[in-house]
């Protein structure tokens, strides 16, 4: 056998150990871990009760900051190692994130019960599934059997896929259709703003420096006078000021699309998308059929959760550390 073969082999040989895993599927715990749901849905319950912040926090941990990075793969979880600028957390994409070490706290009382079974990512999916339902969403299905990254994440990739603030139609939609996802998927998953706040930081340049632009300029004014009240263009305090995502803001409904078409949407996707032609039919449609919004949300919500997921990792002891 001459060198090229022979190093072509062992190549096919390493790629195909890379590629070849578990996939995901719906009862890949029955076996090692047959009462995980239970035990992350004990140990969010007092969480939840004792802070209502907490399932906006995990369903935004999950959907921005982790899923839509390379995948699910609870890299997010990771804390930044002391001197290490490249890491997931030092991207400025991921400035508001929080209730990261609630995940710890389940994956320590999953450990408890079963050790070395169950992945942080997957820990990570339960626990934003269980954040929708818990507040008044429809309880979704999701596969499991998910693998922990075995490397420090990199900011210049949350840069780069994580949407800004300032994010329209055109880029959310080639965000989410990339993934898979229709366009009625698409504005589900922007209906997870019915949940958590949005920080003054996110919304001073749709306030104060476009005025020529169109999302600013379809605000309802009542709403724009509130906003400006609440999040003042020179305050020191934009980094840490907030204002509801809408009056509901702990409950998950449909009121963030009946707002976002009166006009008093915070953000400029919540404008944008009532007046462009894509999309402003699911918007109305949503905002009159709960029902439809949920199940739109369900299956987007799995189509996320799966795309880019690692069968081929680690499941680590704690997730906030690379063991």
């Amino acid at each position: 056998m001459d060198l090229t073969t022979t190093v072509l082999m062992v190549l096919l040989f390493v790629l195909g150990n890379v590629t070849e895993g578990e996939v995901l599927h719906y009862n890949f715990y029955d076996k090692s871990c047959p009462q995980l749901e239970n035990i992350v849905r004990a140990g969010l319950v007092p969480l939840f009760v004792t802070d209502p912040t907490s399932p906006a926090a995990l369903l935004r941990l999950m959907f921005m900051h982790d899923c839509q990075v390379q995948g699910c793969d609870a890299s997010i979880l990771v804390d930044p190692i002391e001197g290490n600028v490249s890491s997931k957390m030092a991207s400025g994409r991921n400035f508001g994130i929080q209730k990261r070490e609630l995940i710890s706290i389940v994956k320590s009382m999953v450990e408890a019960a079963c050790p070395q079974q169950v992945s942080c990512a997957d820990i990570l999916i339960l626990a934003a599934r269980e954040a929708v339902a818990m507040s008044g969403g429809p309880h979704i299905e999701v596969p499991l059997g998910r693998k922990d990254s075995f490397t420090a994440p990199n900011y210049q990739q949350a840069d780069a896929w994580i949407p800004p603030a300032t994010t329209g139609v055109d880029d959310m939609l080639h965000i989410f259709t990339s993934k898979g996802m229709t366009i009625q998927e698409s504005v589900a998953l922007i209906g997870a703003h019915t949940l958590g706040v949005t920080h003054c930081a996110s919304i001073l340049n749709r306030l104060y420096k476009a005025e020529g632009d169109k999302a600013h300029q379809e605000m309802e004014p009542g709403c724009e006078a509130f906003l400006m009240l609440n999040c003042p263009e020179w305050s020191l305090t934009s980094n840490i000021s907030f204002v509801l995502n809408d009056p509901t803001a702990f409950i998950f409904d449909n009121l963030y699309y009946k707002n976002a078409m009166g006009g008093r949407g915070v953000l400029r996707i919540d404008a944008e998308m009532v007046s462009d032609p894509r999309t402003a039919q699911i918007v109305k449609h949503f905002a009159s059929d709960w029902d439809d919004f949920f199940r739109a949300f369900s299956s987007a919500f799995v189509k996320l959760s799966t795309s880019g997921s690692l069968n081929q990792g680690v499941i680590r002891k704690r997730c906030n550390v690379l063991d």
